[in-house]
């Protein structure tokens, strides 16, 4: 008994539907009565606006009809027998349904933003969390001392639930510190004394692994700490960016070629130039060379085309995930580590860029990146 004193879900609706059933139908017939059906009769007879019925007997007998006396009353007819219910006329009916039609609905809209509302704080809190956790920032508390009882709990276990999302996150980012900083120190030490040894193909071989091994750290840390060095919009001349990347390429003796008009464009400069030089540095592994196009069309873009294998159709969504690698299509031996595509498309999403894959129909891949122009 005593959950029904409490403000509950079942409470609320239970009171609306009731109160609202109440009311519509106090209206509904307050509304017929006055306006719908025609007046009673007055004690002389009259009604109001027309003229008095003539007395039963005072009626002219009908010419061709004959009259055998008084008419006996029919059976079941006699002083026992009341006046005849009054039917509603058909535009009465309408009117009354009409009304508890409206009244019903107006009432049910309110009632279901009324009850609605705790759940559209709760899918805004479900999404500030989203970003919160993807931005290292703190998770979002609702208040729990507000609404029903069901809401409340609802609240209470969404709280517990961010709070340990985000503990889980900062424990993670964490831990994989702790991991690079140990890793990082015992490969420093091996690179340099394979380097103070003389030179042989055992040991540069030894000394790209331990390179190798550096960037895939670099990598993992990027994929678990982005987030803290998110840098601010700037605008940003993009052609003059992407060549930059292209010059340092070219410089290594990589075959890179861009073309495109220049564009400036709010942009996270740092963010943007890393992940253009994934893509082109997969292009480059992949095919040898690379295309670079800086558009203006529908939107400003950059596209970064090669002549490789491509990817499977069924398979240019999955590339992006961590640690993901096709070797049916790209060799293992001149792959990376499986997070350029991950990393890439995390740093553009951060500035409200995106990136998609598709392969071109005269071969190879293409990847554009859609940029918020000016």
């Amino acid at each position: 008994m005593r959950r029904w004193w409490q403000d509950t879900l079942f409470k609320r609706l239970f009171l609306l539907i009731w109160g609202c059933l109440i009311v519509s139908h106090f209206v509904a017939f307050y509304v017929v009565t006055r306006l719908a059906l025609p007046a009673p009769e007055s004690a002389s007879g009259t009604t109001a606006g027309r003229p008095p019925m003539p007395a039963l007997g005072s009626l002219p007998p009908t010419p061709g009809v004959p009259t055998h006396g008084p008419t006996r009353p029919a059976p079941g007819a006699g002083p026992s027998a009341g006046p005849p219910s009054p039917v509603l006329p058909m535009g009465a009916l309408l009117l009354d349904y009409g009304i508890r039609a409206v009244l019903i609905g107006v009432a049910a809209w309110f009632g279901a933003r009324w009850l609605s509302a705790p759940v559209r704080r709760l899918v805004s809190a479900s999404q500030a969390l989203t970003h919160s956790l993807s931005h290292n920032q703190p998770v979002p508390q609702l208040d729990e001392r507000q609404g029903t009882v069901e809401v409340r709990e609802a609240t209470r276990v969404f709280n517990t639930m961010a709070g340990r999302l985000g503990h889980e996150f900062r424990g993670r980012g964490l831990l994989m510190a702790s991991i690079s900083h140990d890793l990082r120190t015992p490969l420093t030490r091996m690179r340099m004394r394979l380097e103070a040894l003389a030179p042989g193909p055992a040991a540069v071989k030894c000394i790209d692994d331990i390179r190798e091994m550096n960037e895939l750290i670099d990598n993992a840390m990027q994929v678990f700490r982005g987030a803290e060095t998110d840098e601010p919009l700037q605008p940003t001349d993009v052609f003059a960016l992407v060549q930059s990347v292209a010059d340092d390429l070219v410089e290594q003796g990589r075959d890179v070629q861009v073309s495109g008009c220049s564009v400036v464009a709010p942009v996270q400069p740092v963010a943007l130039r890393r992940a253009v030089s994934n893509l082109v540095g997969n292009a480059l592994r992949y095919a040898g060379s690379a295309q670079v196009t800086v558009v203006t069309l529908d939107g400003l873009r950059v596209l970064v085309d090669d002549h490789g294998p491509g990817i499977p159709a069924d398979q240019l969504q999955a590339v992006f995930e961590p640690f993901v690698r096709l070797e049916t299509s790209r060799s293992r031996e001149t792959g990376g580590s499986g997070l350029g595509l991950h990393i890439a498309r995390d740093l553009l999403q951060r500035q409200g860029a995106t990136l998609t894959l598709s392969n071109r129909p005269g071969g190879g891949l293409r990847a554009e990146i859609r940029l918020a122009s000016a």
